[in-house]
């Protein structure tokens, strides 16, 4: 069982201007409908209908000023179109504009998450034979769609619980999962397969380069009613109060934290420091994100974490150290005056 997407935003705007393309040649050929009558054809209700009307208003050609933009005309709950600014005509594409549209088709096509992936390719299809583009010599590849991905797709697609070998960055290791997909999506440029985790008993999003290995299973996904798709219209990664806050002091050369992650705050500091504040999922994570950023950060706080970091780093230093044991020993000193005749040492340093 696969759960339908979450409508995004960008979505619903998509939808929105396709129906406004349509609206003005349904309503030139139906000059006088009724509202109620429009909106049972559209498949909208009549309020999202006389939003789109006052929309049109603003709606017509450049300059965009009397004359220009398209205008209609209300007799109590019948509307007609009294100028169309150039929108009854047929679309025309140019070979360019024909192109552009095809790669954007197939990348949306390729990109996981697509609600309706047959749609698409409807669309394309009729595109390309009207353009006369089929088999046109283009490629699409989105970023991070590698071999895994593809295979992680076929697998979500082919309705099978999956056993997976995951690495959890948070925590540092490794384990093996029985999940349940629900569907492939692609946030920030990363392909993630959201599914129910049998094992925590809860929706989880899993990153595709962090599954080490997966193994279709014999049985059907199930997933259970409570499991609900995570909205992620604001990334994957959402800021609540219950997470651990830390502080850090940074330099010039460590500022794009501050562009890079959600801050809670940035202040100016001494000279060119800046004090940033941020959630974060768990210390143990915020450990190693500081050990890997350079000199110019310092943790404030919480002491807790500032403590981890000192002892993880003096560890680190301590494993460099030679022990005693191994370390080479030096030659004896030798008096020059008491060493025999052809003494290497002393020939050494006397010639």
């Amino acid at each position: 069982m696969t759960r339908p997407a979450a409508r995004s935003g960008s979505r619903a705007s998509a939808d929105r201007l396709a129906r406004l393309l349509n609206l003005v040649p349904y309503l030139l050929a139906r000059p006088g409908i009724e509202i109620a009558e429009a909106a049972g054809d559209l498949g909208v209700t009549e309020r999202q209908l006389r939003e789109d009307l006052e929309l049109l208003w603003v709606c017509g050609l450049p300059g965009y000023g009397p004359g220009d933009l398209i205008d209609m005309a209300f007799d109590g709950d019948r509307v007609t179109i009294t100028y169309d600014a150039g929108i009854d005509r047929p679309l025309r594409l140019t070979p360019d504009e024909a192109l552009a549209l095809v790669v954007a088709l197939r990348m949306l096509a390729e990109t996981p998450g697509v609600a309706n992936r047959e749609a698409v390719e409807r669309a394309l299809a009729k595109i390309e034979d009207a353009g006369d583009l089929v088999g046109a010599p283009v490629a699409v590849r989105l970023p991070g769609d590698t071999p895994r991905v593809e295979a992680l797709r076929a697998a979500v697609e082919g309705g099978k619980a999956l056993r997976i070998t995951y690495y959890t960055a948070a925590r540092d290791e490794t384990t093996e999962r029985v999940i349940d997909p629900l569907r492939m999506l692609m946030v920030g440029g990363r392909a993630y397969v959201e599914a129910w985790c049998r094992r925590a008993e809860a929706v989880r999003l899993f990153r595709a380069d962090r599954i080490d290995a997966v193994t279709e299973l014999d049985e059907p996904a199930t997933v259970p009613p409570q499991a609900v798709p995570h909205d992620l219209t604001e990334g994957v990664f959402r800021p609540s109060a219950d997470l651990p806050l830390i502080t850090l002091r940074i330099g010039r050369g460590e500022r794009w934290i501050t562009e890079y992650y959600p801050c809670e705050r940035v202040e100016a500091g001494d000279g060119d420091q800046w004090l940033v504040s941020l959630r974060v999922t768990d210390l143990g994570w915020a450990r190693r994100f500081v050990l890997g950023l350079g000199p110019e950060v310092t943790v404030v706080a919480p002491v807790e974490l500032a403590e981890q970091v000192r002892a993880t780093a003096a560890a680190a230093l301590d494993a460099y150290a030679v022990p005693a044991s191994t370390a080479v020993p030096r030659p004896p000193e030798v008096d020059p005056e008491r060493a025999p005749s052809g003494d290497p040492a002393v020939a050494g340093r006397t010639q």
